[in-house]
């Protein structure tokens, strides 16, 4: 599988909301970071849906090399 493309070496802040369903872009492509915009169709990467737990603010991996996919764990910093 190919490398995902580095969107931005920082996370994104979002809102989310409990229950709602959302989609992390993985592939780096999509114009709509974090989220996906369809971009990937192009690519070997889909994205990653997930279901809110709790209704709150949350920091988003852009670089897509988190180890804690879809969520920011700090990977961007060393790359």
């Amino acid at each position: 599988m190919s490398e995902p493309h580095i969107a931005a070496k920082h996370p994104a802040e979002v809102k989310l909301e409990e229950g709602k369903t959302y989609a992390w872009c993985a592939c780096g492509h999509s114009k709509s970071q974090p989220f996906c915009d369809g971009s990937h169709k192009t690519t070997d990467f889909r994205p990653m849906v997930f279901k809110a737990e709790k209704t709150e603010t949350a920091y988003l991996c852009q670089c897509k090399h988190s180890h804690n996919k879809p969520f920011c764990d700090g990977t961007h910093k060393s790359l």
